[in-house]
């Protein structure tokens, strides 16, 4: 009897995300395309993109289906703004690469307090 060999789940299903998604690293400034569900008074449901660009701070979770991705803007006023984006998530639309910087550091938290320094000789 010839012995039937199978593929174990995690080699035969493939994450369509991991595929459209690019490679993100901590340093790159990108744009997120976050699909937002609003009501109406009437009870009527209505889809828009927002879009929300900032610096990656970090990086988390690697390529599971749990990893998240923590973005960092400058909203107006020189508030600095961070969201958690999970990658995997069927809400986000896409994700845009903008501009690569080099960076030494896999988390780049230290920004948090820079923005402050630069908002200081601003005003």
């Amino acid at each position: 009897m010839a012995k039937e060999t199978t593929k174990s789940t995690k080699d035969s299903v493939k994450d369509w995300k991991s595929e459209v998604l690019p490679k993100i690293k901590a340093g790159y400034t990108i744009k997120v395309h976050q699909i937002i569900k609003e009501k109406n008074t009437k009870g009527e449901e209505k889809q828009r993109i927002q879009i929300f660009e900032g610096i990656v701070l970090a990086r988390h979770g690697g390529n599971q289906k749990n990893a998240t991705i923590k973005v960092r803007k400058i909203a107006s006023g020189g508030i600095g703004v961070e969201r958690i984006f999970p990658t995997h998530s069927p809400v986000i639309a896409k994700i845009e690469i903008t501009k690569i910087a080099q960076v030494r550091q896999a988390k780049l938290y230290f920004l948090r307090s820079y923005s402050k320094k630069l908002k200081e000789k601003q005003v």
